[in-house]
């Protein structure tokens, strides 16, 4: 959520940056609101407060005697006239309420506007791998390997599914093993959270109301259309609502999370004809990390939780490449994103496997996540931070086709041999 603040004082800034994001919100509209509430509060105030100074002179006239029943009568009228003025003034909040739930939050001033074709590759790591016989897809190799059986996690899950199984899914686990490794050893505490969330929990990390389509939602016991509960999207949805409604001091900060878990996805809409196998599903693998900081450190977080998915798209012997996104092509909850794209030799593109973002205050406001200065004393809303680390069901098609052999096998990172028991390749079965 937007601070309103920002928008009365200086909404042409405001403007000017949801612009960018391809938001045209009519934020004078939404000023005119404001100011129309804001007088009416004052009016409500005004009728409060003449009904609490008389309501403390009726004791007193009752003790001297005096009649009070026409004053009561019109204490009668009057509160009924608050309680009027209040359903109104609840009305106007809670119309200003759904405005700015709709607002997305301002892209930094240094993320240029545009979609996906304004997108800027800031760095590349190593080169295009070349084969030197015909390089399968990794649809054919983890199907000639007997990673993956495509067709029966069809028959159990519909389109969008699919099942790891014998050697696929002991690499599918060496890779979440070698994330949780890492993250570790760099101080970060590891959660598992609940795989089904409350609608607030969709609220406070932006992705409610907008995106409540893009959920498998759950509808018992909901009310009047909307849904109670539903399947986690990603590890983050869970961990900006961990501390949601808290005051945390400024010794607590950084904190540093990250989870694992399964992740669920509508992901609406036609899939392209080269998205095959798991590039998209409806269900995959991710570890997510989290920070919590104060508003001055959360750029230096934003770099190290980059760095961090660097280590590990390197670690595992891939080409990749670091790119910058367009306001547009952030989510509507971050006001920066990087994303680091790993190389998929048969589709001839870079497909993202970790977006790094920085929500600043956005979601902390939405969810009442604050700190307490420890010099002012001042509580203030902090930031909030999130990037992949990492979610699988890219990494292990690109390590699939990078690291196949002619033979038809496929050389194991060398990170995730020790949890292969030893095995440096796999080959297929003769």
């Amino acid at each position: 959520m937007l601070d309103i603040n920002l928008i009365r004082q200086n909404p042409e800034y405001v403007k000017e940056r949801l612009a960018a994001k391809g938001n045209h919100a009519d934020i004078d509209g939404l000023l005119k609101m404001d100011a129309e509430k804001r007088a009416f509060m004052t009016k409500v105030e005004e009728k409060k407060a003449e009904q609490n100074k008389v309501s403390k002179m009726i004791p007193a006239m009752k003790k001297e005697g005096k009649d009070v029943s026409e004053i009561m009568a019109q204490m009668k009228v009057l509160s009924e006239e608050i309680r009027d003025l209040d359903a109104q003034l609840n009305t106007m909040t809670a119309e200003i309420k759904t405005f700015m739930d709709a607002l997305p939050n301002l892209p930094d001033d240094d993320v240029v506007p545009g979609g996906k074709e304004a997108n800027a590759v800031v760095s590349v790591y190593g080169e295009q791998p070349v084969f030197e016989f015909k390089a399968k897809d990794h649809v054919e190799l983890a199907t000639n390997l007997d990673l993956v059986d495509y067709p029966r996690g069809a028959k159990l899950g519909g389109n969008g599914f699919w099942i790891y199984k014998g050697l696929g899914a002991q690499l599918e686990w060496a890779l979440i093993n070698f994330f949780i490794e890492c993250h570790l050893a760099d101080g970060y505490e590891f959660m598992l959270p609940p795989h089904i969330l409350t609608y607030q929990c969709g609220y406070t990390a932006g992705q409610f109301p907008k995106f409540e389509d893009d959920v498998f939602s759950l509808t018992e016991g909901a009310e009047d259309g909307k849904f109670n509960f539903f399947m986690l999207p990603t590890a983050e949805t869970a961990l900006i609502n961990y501390h949601r409604d808290e005051i945390l001091t400024e010794d607590e900060l950084p904190k540093k999370y990250f989870a694992y878990t399964p992740c669920y996805r509508r992901e609406a809409g036609s899939y392209r004809a080269n998205e095959r196998g798991m590039i998209r599903g409806h269900q995959f693998n991710k570890v997510e990390m989290f920070q919590y900081t104060v508003p001055e450190e959360s750029d230096k977080a934003l770099a190290e939780l980059i760095g961090k998915a660097e280590y590990i798209v390197k670690s595992l012997g891939l080409h990749y490449r670091v790119s910058k996104l367009a306001a547009e092509d952030c989510s509507a909850s971050m006001a920066k994103t990087y994303d680091i794209e790993v190389w998929l030799p048969s589709m001839n593109e870079y497909k993202e496997v970790s977006s790094a973002s920085n929500a600043k205050d956005y979601q902390a406001r939405r969810g009442g996540i604050r700190f307490r200065r420890n010099s002012t004393k001042k509580v203030e809303f902090l930031h909030t931070l999130n990037a992949s680390g990492m979610a699988t069901s890219r990494l292990l098609p690109a390590i699939l086709e990078q690291h196949q052999q002619a033979d038809g096998s496929v050389i194991i990172p060398e990170c995730l041999r020790k949890y292969m028991g030893g095995m440096e390749k796999i080959s297929p079965k003769k």
